[in-house]
């Protein structure tokens, strides 16, 4: 009997912070060559503290369940009375066994909300991980994009710094006036600005990953010089927006909630009936007479008709779904609302690129007619600096839109792990 029982062991807590201090001392594919994004997202799937603490909670879903398919003990009673005065001869006892029959009729519909719950958890946790893996995507694609865009804004502000140098020291010399100077000032100030602005984005971002990947902040994540994303099809995306519901995670647990409910009003419901617990019983007396036979006891519903409990379950019922109904609202309106501003955003980046060869055509030859002293600097620096700018509004579009992709793709779940469950066990947690 004592080996059937469960056992105490000790489980300590952890006296330092759980983090790698390198790349390669992660679970998954690590490795000291630039990591595509597909890779950062397994890395943040395989090693976030997160995720690694909310996929417990499906042990504790499973330990539920497992009580709730378990049938109500049996009750045994007994007593011995000795013989201490009277006309008796022998002591006296009784033995009873006794079953509660409402937690039997109960039984089914406890074990269908907690199977349902169970499925909740789940669907809870893979909903966890496509948040993560978004955000996984979403940061290693700007540090990458911003990475890539640093040259730029660096060229930028050297050109105006070194222009900026020139005209403080004609000012110094009273060849030129303070209201000549003061534009390049200002313009010097805004690069210094955007790169500074720049550098502390990044700097963040790659804190924010580590954070993800769980590693120390000062680690460093080698990553690949182009983002490497699914395929996007804005028109599919569109096409399937009807099937989502079947495909979130977060709505198949609601879903899976709502069935829970259903089953929990189902067992408010049916235990509003009396208690009835029927059994056995015998037993004998002092003069050894032996009387034996069932019993039954059954609770008389007076005051307590389980009415409050009905009251509440159907009311968290009606809760989730109007939920439902609004998270399936938030997801289709959402998406719609992503792909239209993709659109947008796509058509603007168009324009921006078509005017970019006009731009650098323009700064190579202002920097010809420069050194030819065909131009004046002021000219020189303002067609160039044009390029920059169209460069930089280039660079700002493309990271807009690969933020929209990353947040689309998201939420309808391309390439991200998925549940098995199908559409019916969903609506029904049967």
């Amino acid at each position: 009997m004592l080996a059937g029982c469960a056992h105490y062991s000790a489980l300590p807590l952890a006296t330092t912070a759980p983090l790698a201090t390198t790349v390669a001392a992660l679970d998954g594919p690590a490795s000291s060559t630039p990591l595509t994004v597909d890779q950062v997202v397994t890395l943040a799937l395989t090693n976030n503290p997160d995720l690694r603490a909310a996929r417990l909670k499906r042990g504790v879903a499973e330990g539920q369940a497992t009580q709730a398919s378990i049938l109500a003990n049996p009750s045994l009673s007994g007593a011995f009375l000795p013989l201490l005065s009277g006309a008796g001869t022998v002591p006296a006892w009784n033995l009873g066994l006794a079953q509660d029959i409402k937690s039997l009729v109960t039984y089914r519909a406890r074990r269908r909300a907690a199977t349902a719950s169970t499925r909740q958890v789940a669907a809870d946790i893979v909903w966890q991980e496509w948040q993560i893996a978004g955000q996984a995507r979403q940061l290693a694609t700007d540090i990458i994009i911003g990475t890539r865009s640093r040259p730029t804004y660096v060229t930028a502000y050297d050109l105006l710094s070194d222009r900026n140098g020139k005209l403080e020291r004609a000012l110094a010399a009273r060849t030129v006036t303070l209201v000549t100077v003061a534009p390049d000032r200002v313009a010097l100030q805004a690069a210094r600005t955007s790169l500074n602005t720049l550098d502390q984005t990044l700097l963040s971002q790659r804190h924010q990953l580590n954070a993800l990947l769980g590693l120390t902040p000062d680690a460093v994540v080698p990553l690949a010089t182009a983002p490497d994303l699914p395929p996007f099809d804005p028109a599919a995306i569109r096409a399937g927006l009807a099937t989502l519901p079947d495909r979130r995670p977060d709505l198949l647990a609601l879903r899976l909630g709502y069935a829970a409910a259903d089953e929990q009003l189902r067992v408010a419901i049916l235990s509003q009936f009396p208690d009835l617990i029927l059994g056995d019983s015998a037993s004998s007396d002092s003069s050894k007479v032996i009387n034996g036979g069932p019993n039954v006891q059954v609770g008389l519903p007076i005051f307590d008709r389980n009415q409050g409990n009905v009251a509440v379950a159907r009311a968290t019922r009606a809760q989730l779904q109007a939920d439902y109904a609004a998270r399936l609202a938030a997801a289709t309106g959402t998406v719609g609302a992503l792909l239209r501003e993709y659109e947008q955003l796509a058509a603007q980046l168009a324009i921006a690129r078509r005017d970019l060869p006009a731009a650098r055509i323009a700064a190579s030859r202002a920097q010809a007619a420069f050194g030819a002293s065909n131009i004046d600097e002021r000219g020189y620096v303002d067609l160039v600096s044009n390029r920059f700018a169209k460069e930089e509004e280039i660079m700002t579009l493309e990271l807009a839109l690969f933020d929209r992709q990353i947040a689309i793709q998201t939420l309808v779940g391309a390439d991200l792990p998925t549940i098995d469950l199908s559409a019916e066990q969903a609506g029904s947690g049967r």
